[in-house]
């Protein structure tokens, strides 16, 4: 049973929805699945049957599964943005429909050209499904929780990777490949058919117009380094997809019918379970300790010719892939202020989309001058890319408040994180921090300090200890003036006071007074 129940956040949180429009999760959870295990089953399928039927090699094969993301990653943002402004349901409903019209194209498909094309429809089938629910879900679902639901909604899609497979090899093996192509036309008609028959979202999308007037409406700041990490990761991912399955029957190593089920069941395993650790251990840690098992596990399939060490290998990747999307779920929101979740989520992943994309194309090119093997071990060095990227780029906290700052400053809602801090520390004579204070002073806690001062709260609290006593008055000009502050006999000891640059009564306790004179 995993901790917490996959299903235990499906009961909307704060702010409750309207009655009668609950937030149709279960529905959501289920489309996706039936969504994506129709992409798992083409996955399966096409690298041998672009070899058997169109006989073609693995760098064909590797751009026939690949090119589907290169639509994804098109659409993804459009689609999270259609999203928030409140048009979750049409997006999400035409994602299957776009399924079962691409599977009908494999079915149908007389060359490689034409099933390119049907791959690139089902592509911005399965953005449209995924990045359309994905905010309405977490619309209702509390900033310090949004990591863990994710990575549990997220089961969805990775769950329907995992089963994907396995439908492909029982149709397979009972009607051939139309019998597979005929499946996901099936699984995609059965995730339009959950969406449609339910109701609508309930946000208003706030006025947001569907359509972005800038670059940045589409792209937010801050999104683009962790999809950069996650661009990386899904490099290796893709390899897997594209290439393990024709690396472990070409090099005759074995367990090619097993091995994308065997991955999924890593990743599932370790989703599952680490999920919880995102919004424990933070985004960023939990991405360096993913990043290294997955370089590992891609490691591991490259230099063996053991099937039972491959296939280990093949299950230490998957879990290392498992929790990269809940860990830069997190740190994107945590960077862009989470103010439209399907927009800077749906840009985030469309990097995803885009290193699997490359992989196919790239990791068949190599493999076939220079071996799968050789392939594999480019896919871990892509992976320890990652790993830099987040150790350097994304590791700052600092990086992720500014471009939270900077979003809300965007939309108009600026956030103050100093303001409750020092109103809510009171003095330790009672009065708040700012009583005392005549009409003309009596500012916002942004704007206490002196247009001189302008420093940060450990500055501020530096200076304290380092200027003169209160009785020299060669420090008032750093001061407010005499008769804007009360008396002596009325002021409590210096120690009790905010300092001149603008510390709070909590600061102030926390910073040294060895160096300060009585009142």
């Amino acid at each position: 049973m995993v901790p917490y129940g996959i299903f235990s956040f499906m009961t909307p949180v704060s702010p409750a929805p309207p009655p009668g429009l609950p937030v149709p999760v279960r529905r959501l959870w289920a489309a996706v699945l039936f969504g994506y295990m129709a992409l798992g089953a083409t996955l399966q399928s096409l690298p041998s049957y672009v070899v058997q039927h169109f006989h073609g090699g693995p760098l064909i094969a590797g751009t026939v599964v690949g090119i589907a993301f290169l639509a994804t990653a098109c659409a993804r943002p459009f689609a999270g943005r259609l999203a928030d402004a409140g048009f979750a349901r049409p997006v999400v409903a035409t994602g299957g429909v776009l399924g079962a019209i691409g599977g009908a194209g494999h079915l149908v498909a007389p060359n490689p050209g034409t099933l390119i094309v049907a791959r690139l429809v089902m592509g911005v089938g399965e953005a449209a499904l995924f990045s359309g629910a994905i905010p309405w879900v977490l619309a209702d679902t509390p900033p310090q929780r949004r990591g863990r639901v994710a990575g549990w909604f997220g089961l969805s899609m990775w769950g329907g990777l995992a089963l994907g497979p396995v439908v492909a090899v029982g149709l397979n093996h009972l009607s051939g490949y139309r019998g597979v192509w005929w499946g996901v036309i099936v699984l995609g008609i059965a995730s339009a058919a959950l969406v449609l028959t339910t109701a609508g979202d309930n946000r208003d999308g706030d006025g947001l117009s569907p359509l972005p007037k800038s670059f940045r409406e589409i792209v937010p700041v801050g999104a683009s380094l962790p999809g950069l990490a996650f661009g990386l990761s899904s490099y290796g991912y893709g390899t897997v997809n594209a290439l393990l399955v024709l690396h472990l029957h070409h090099d005759g190593i074995g367990g090619d019918s097993a091995a994308l089920a065997v991955f999924a069941a890593g990743f599932l395993l370790a989703r599952a379970l680490g999920s919880p650790l995102v919004d424990r251990k933070g985004g960023v840690r939990v991405a360096l300790g993913s990043l290294v098992v997955e370089a590992v596990g891609l490691l591991l399939v490259a230099g063996t010719g053991n099937e039972v060490l491959a296939l280990a290998g093949t299950v230490l990747a998957g879990a290392g892939v498992a929790l990269m999307y809940p860990a830069t779920v997190a740190m994107t929101l945590h960077r862009t202020g989470a103010l439209r979740p399907g927009t800077s989520v749906g840009v985030m992943t469309s990097y995803w989309d885009l290193g699997i994309m490359a992989a196919g194309p790239i990791g068949g090119l190599i493999a076939g001058h220079a071996g799968y093997p050789t392939a594999f071990a480019v896919a871990a060095a892509t992976t320890v890319l990652s790993l830099l990227v987040v150790a350097t780029a994304l590791r700052n906290p600092g990086a992720g408040a500014a471009g939270a700052a900077g979003a809300a400053g965007a939309g108009g809602q600026p956030t103050r994180a100093a303001a409750p801090a020092r109103d809510a520390t009171p003095k330790s004579d009672g009065r708040s921090a700012t009583d005392g204070r005549s009409a003309k002073d009596d500012r916002s806690a942004t704007d206490v300090r002196s247009a001189t001062d302008v420093r940060p709260a450990t500055d501020a609290r530096l200076a304290t200890d380092v200027r003169p006593a209160v009785g020299d008055r060669s420090a008032a000009k750093d001061r407010p003036a005499v008769s804007d502050r009360p008396s002596a006999k009325d002021r409590p000891a210096t120690s009790d006071r905010p300092s001149a640059g603008g510390g709070t009564a909590a600061g102030e306790a926390a910073a040294p007074t060895a160096g300060r004179g009585p009142a």
